[in-house]
């Protein structure tokens, strides 16, 4: 018999929203190319360059520092090279720092070779360690080129918000470069490339209810850019080549402008139904662990482990509940795997974990949804057995 299912996986993609819908309706009406410079063409850069703004505006940057990408994951691999420019000078990177809890887009180095990239640990808390990033940037070779750090704002497994800002002091003590994954933070908390001093953000279209296949570069400047890694035509003011996808960079427009229209109010619900959530969780499950639970979150992530429950087991059934949520990271190939972000906080790889995450459509009934069914499924887990 079918039934209404519930939607918990919004940090894993944002169904489209409306304003998005809309406005990427009337950019197929639109036959212009962006690059062409008869009527048409230009009411499409217009249309483009309006996305710019909105885009920009959602994490107060300049929107001629915009750069449209196919998703956040070429932006990583774009900005992640050892090969730049200081104007027209060349400028090497000699190493690049990611921390232990980046998504594979950035944990894999992009243009780095192995031996270019180390991890930066992180603590229990589920936080950078900001101590041990200061010993390798002290340690760093300044002979092979400068360093470059990539440190995520949002965690897109625990919702732990991470020092950016102090991560920043230290890299630029020593005269680096900061890359920032802002993909799980824009549209949940207030997002300003100035006052992060981040050289470089990575965004994604789809997080925030716009279409799949579109992301963003944001620079704070234009003084030192990476190599170029899409080439062509030289759209994108030379930095990525590729007719745009129109309607895509539309609907990311409209929906940027509609999360950071409502951020206040959508902030403020969110965090109320999460704690309803958890407060729910622990009452049912007293021994349920809530990963990062002492760390500042974002209001709509709950990571948690329910002792006895595997997460392959899990996933299925609460999907078989109908409730969708997921076994951390959906970005892996539909694989359900160890959580390398509980691995880098010290936990038991063995640990199986569960991600709900909350989103512009989350209400009470779904809440209640959920609850029920983690009480259907916490009462049907087997307990580890106790030693005698």
């Amino acid at each position: 018999m079918a039934f209404d299912r519930v939607y918990l996986d919004w940090n894993a993609t944002a169904p489209l929203s409306g304003a998005a819908r809309e406005a990427m309706l009337g950019a197929l009406e639109l036959p212009g190319n962006a690059s062409s410079v008869h009527a048409e063409g230009r009411a499409a850069r217009a249309a483009i360059d309006k996305a710019r703004r909105h885009v920009a505006a959602l994490v107060s940057a300049d929107p001629q520092h915009v750069i449209f990408t196919s998703g956040a994951t070429e932006a990583a691999n774009w900005v992640l090279t050892p090969s730049f420019k200081m104007g027209r000078s060349p400028l090497t990177i000699g190493h690049l720092y990611v921390s232990a809890i980046e998504h594979p887009a950035i944990r894999e180095g992009g243009r780095f070779g192995r031996v270019q990239v180390s991890e930066i640990p992180v603590l229990p808390t589920g936080l950078v360690d900001l101590d041990a990033l200061k010993v390798l940037l002290e340690r760093h070779d300044s002979s092979a080129g400068l360093p470059m750090v990539a440190v995520m704002l949002v965690n897109n497994e625990t919702g732990v918000i991470q020092p950016v800002a102090e991560a920043a002091k230290l890299v630029r003590a020593v005269g680096g470069l900061l890359v920032v994954d802002a993909v799980q933070a824009v549209g949940r908390i207030a997002v300003d490339i100035t006052e992060l001093d981040a050289d470089f953000l990575i965004l994604s279209s789809h997080k925030i209810g716009g279409p799949k296949g579109v992301g963003a570069l944001v620079m704070r400047g234009e003084v030192m850019m990476p190599s170029v890694l899409v080439r062509g035509g030289g759209q994108e003011k030379g930095h990525r080549s590729g007719t745009e996808n129109f309607p895509g960079i539309v609907g990311f427009g409209a929906a940027a402008e509609a999360v950071n229209r409502d951020l206040d109010l959508t902030r403020e619900r969110l965090l109320q139904l999460r704690q309803r959530l958890e407060a729910g969780m622990h009452a049912v499950a007293p021994d349920v662990i809530i990963h990062g639970e002492g760390s500042e979150r974002v209001c709509n992530t709950t990571f948690f482990t329910l002792p006895g429950l595997k997460s392959e087991t899990g996933q299925i059934a609460f999907d078989l509940e109908g409730v969708a949520l997921s076994a951390g990271s959906a970005c892996s190939s539909g694989r359900v795997g160890q959580s390398q972000v509980l691995m880098a906080m010290g936990q038991d790889p063995a640990t199986g974990a569960l991600r709900i995450s909350l989103g512009a459509t989350t209400d009470d009934n779904t809440i209640e949804r959920a609850l029920i069914a983690f009480q259907r499924i916490a009462a049907r887990r087997k307990m580890p057995e106790r030693a005698a």
